[in-house]
């Protein structure tokens, strides 16, 4: 695992959550600043686990073909919220969203430089999207989802998020984690007219 790779999944996962907080923030809640983490830094973001531990086992679990992990969530305040039940999905789009215009930025450069590590950056920023939008507390997909859901649904699960790691850890073991991301990587890959993993590695 190359300190170029590792350098550009931090710099994926830090821009992600400074997405996250920078939604917040212009839309009602400063907690994430006051936190101090609306900052490039990626020492504010680093979680054992998400950062770590997550991204080491899909990194051997696939040969060193793909790995994705996550910061540390920014603390986000749902009630400062100006509308808080459109302002939370609004606010987990954020770090995504942010991740795919990466990924398309470097696809471009890609295109025109023909560097592999600019590649390997957009597939990490794909791959932070879509790994996000796993529908499992505290992923981004949960918010969307539970915004979408009424209120005592949303409310009950969300009571999910206390087993947010075994919950992505058991997804991981049964094999649910990996295909997900990949075809949701691939599928971007198709937009933004860049090889897919199965192109460039095979």
């Amino acid at each position: 695992m190359s300190f170029g790779i590792i350098l550009m999944l931090l710099v994926a996962m830090t821009v992600h959550e400074v997405g996250h907080g920078f939604a917040a923030f212009r839309l009602g809640d400063d907690t994430a600043k006051r936190a101090g983490r609306l900052t490039f830094n990626p020492l504010a973001h680093i979680d054992p686990f998400w950062t770590l531990l997550l991204p080491a086992m899909l990194y051997f679990a696939t040969g060193g073909r793909f790995m994705v992990g996550m910061a540390k969530p920014v603390p986000v305040n749902y009630l400062k919220l100006k509308n808080p039940r459109r302002d939370m999905v609004l606010v987990a789009l954020a770090g995504p969203v942010v991740n795919v215009a990466l990924a398309g930025t470097l696809a471009f450069l890609y295109k025109i430089a023909n560097n592999e590590y600019l590649l390997y950056g957009a597939y990490l920023n794909l791959g932070l999207a879509c790994f996000n939008m796993i529908p499992l507390p505290p992923l981004d997909g949960s918010r969307v989802l539970g915004g979408s859901l009424p209120p005592e649904w949303a409310c009950k699960y969300f009571r999910l998020e206390r087993y947010g790691f075994l919950l992505v850890t058991l997804f991981y073991f049964l094999g649910f984690l990996i295909p997900w991301v990949l075809t949701g990587v691939n599928f971007f890959c198709g937009v933004l007219g860049i090889p897919t993993l199965g192109q460039h590695f095979s």
